[in-house]
């Protein structure tokens, strides 16, 4: 378990990276993919995954998922960082992944 949480410690401090070096982004590509990083960075962090791995239900599926929001996190990090969004990519995820429709990456500066 301990494995998983120390996933989560670069991921937080990349995000407070994003909005200190794009802090209230005009530009609207780029400003749904960092409200898309503070999504995934939340999904990841939820608390219902590690405690369906701690208690044994469902661990597979619950470590699929982290994955799956660990890796979107990174590449859409990466791409931002190298100014080369993937406006198919992230119009998928965002599609896929829609909760919290009005979060703003600055929560995180």
């Amino acid at each position: 378990m301990i494995t998983f949480i120390n996933i989560y410690i670069p991921l937080g401090d990349r995000m407070c990276e994003l909005c200190y070096l794009f802090p209230h982004e005009e530009n609207t590509l780029k400003r749904n993919a960092l409200n898309q990083c503070a999504r995934e960075l939340l999904l990841a962090q939820s608390s219902d995954w590690l405690f369906i791995i701690t208690h044994g239900t469902m661990v597979d599926y619950a470590k699929k998922r982290i994955k799956e929001h660990v890796g979107r996190f990174t590449k859409l990090y990466d791409q931002i960082k190298e100014d080369n969004i993937d406006e198919l990519f992230l119009k998928d995820i965002m599609k896929k992944d829609c909760i919290f429709p009005d979060i703003d990456y600055m929560i995180y500066s």
